[in-house]
């Protein structure tokens, strides 16, 4: 995975209106490039970037969902988190002046309330992983039609660009922009690093995990907080894109033969998927560059059916 990664993030440096040749791109990267420094360096390196550093909290996040619900379905766009932090943006852009810092913490409150609500409301009868994911699936119902609703009453131009936002795409990211989420999801990631063997503990289940000094709720609570903030960081950014957190974890760990939900390939997974999509977006209709979530959310659809289609005939 780490080859393929260089391998893609070589081919994104390389690509563009004007195809660098390796050589150019290392020379850019080293400071002496000439003019095609600027583009390489300032234009395709953030995007670059961005899709590796974005698809691993991606990755890192289903895993997250996915060890918690013990279901390969529990992840952050099919549970609602997505379209949580889509409305919590939504309400920064339509309401508010709709800043960059305005969109990071409406998208993170959005993601948490959603969270808190699918979980609160799968406490009913004792916390089920399988009723977590139905209920978060009923939740991302009523909050994509209301997001919807929003959009319609919003003003054209308002309405035009949460719609263009809405695709998830990484056109256009610098610098600039990137600097805090990075920030942000070192610090998850971190944090998570620190829980990583509690985790993994938990998924053996709950039992063994109590029987070793695991604190279920605590743990939940901070897993969620992990998740949620990966989710919602890369949302603010980039827009909700779509199911990188529903199958990377599940193509790691096949990858990895491993009996759970491990985390190191699944953020793997996660950079190595978004920098295909994100590469196939730029090429599929070039000159024209499609938005990175349509790919995703196509790749994604057809990764769902097989594994539906599998699931029903295991059961």
């Amino acid at each position: 995975m780490v080859v393929l990664i260089a391998g893609l993030g070589l081919l994104g440096l390389c690509y563009g209106a004007n195809w660098a040749s390796p050589a150019k791109v290392f020379a850019a990267l080293s400071g002496s490039g000439g003019g095609s420094s600027v583009v390489i360096r300032d234009w395709r390196l953030p995007r670059v970037l961005a899709a590796v550093i974005f698809g691993l909290a991606l990755g890192v996040a289903g895993a997250i969902f996915q060890n918690i619900t013990r279901n390969p379905l529990g992840s952050p766009d099919v549970i609602g988190l997505d379209a949580g932090a889509y409305t919590g943006a939504l309400v920064a852009i339509t309401v508010l002046s709709g800043s960059p810092g305005q969109l990071a913490v409406s998208s993170v409150v959005g993601g948490v309330v959603t969270a808190a609500a699918v979980y609160l409301l799968s406490l009913g009868g004792g916390l089920s992983g399988l009723r977590l994911v139905v209920i978060g699936i009923a939740v991302n119902a009523m909050l994509t039609a209301f997001n919807s609703w929003i959009v319609l009453r919003a003003e054209l131009e308002v309405a035009i660009a949460a719609v263009g936002w809405n695709a998830g795409s990484l056109s256009g990211v610098g610098w600039d922009g990137l600097r805090i989420p990075f920030a942000v999801i070192a610090v998850l990631l971190v944090a998570l690093a620190l829980r990583a063997q509690a985790l993994h503990q938990y998924s053996l289940g709950s039992a063994m995990a109590v029987t070793t000094g695991v604190g279920l709720e605590p743990l939940r609570l901070q897993l969620v907080l992990i998740g949620v903030g990966c989710t919602a960081t890369v949302t603010a950014v980039a827009g909700p894109i779509a199911f990188i957190a529903l199958a990377a974890p599940q193509i790691g760990r096949r990858l990895a033969a491993a009996p759970g939900v491990p985390l190191l390939p699944a953020a793997l997974t996660g950079a190595v998927l978004l920098l295909a999509a994100d590469l196939v977006a730029q090429m599929l209709l070039a000159p024209v560059a499609l938005p990175v979530g349509v790919v995703s959310t196509a790749i994604g659809g057809c990764y769902l059916i097989w594994l539906l289609t599998k699931e029903v005939r295991r059961a």
